[in-house]
């Protein structure tokens, strides 16, 4: 397997607002820019677009690194709330649904296609790939919702 690393943003102008995400894919010397957006938006679906957009970007099966300054992302995954929510029929330990059951389903297939390991780090604290995610992100909402 090829291995990946990708960052990953999503930005929003309100919340639900129009909104933008971004991605960094990095292989080997070679670095590939995605953004996009959608004019009415909350930042967690932007914070999951990105990664799930990143994703399949990708060609065959990859070994990934993604790096994101996204708790919600992470947290889902690392802490395996995720596959919690998918055994109790997309409901949280409080009985509440669980958001963006949508965005969450894909993110699974893709996740049984490719390795992934999830890192958070601090968001607009110097990481260069971060920040660069998130001028695309908002360079995204920017330029075609505003």
């Amino acid at each position: 397997m090829k291995n990946v690393k990708i960052y990953t943003d999503g930005a929003c102008s309100g919340n639900p607002g129009p909104g933008g995400w971004g991605a960094v894919l990095i292989y080997k010397s070679v670095k590939k820019e995605l953004s996009g957006g959608e004019k009415e938006t909350t930042n967690n679906r932007m914070e999951l677009t990105a990664v799930i957009k990143s994703l399949e970007a990708l060609t065959e099966p990859c070994e990934v690194e993604l790096t994101t300054d996204s708790k919600y992302v992470c947290d889902a995954i690392n802490k395996e709330w995720l596959y919690s929510w998918k055994n109790n029929s997309w409901k949280k330990a409080d009985k509440k649904p669980v958001l963006n059951v949508d965005l969450w389903q894909i993110l699974l297939e893709l996740l049984d296609k490719h390795k992934v390991t999830f890192n958070w780090i601090k968001g607009h604290d110097g990481n260069e790939f971060n920040e660069r995610c998130d001028e695309l992100a908002v360079k995204y909402y920017k330029d075609n919702f505003q």
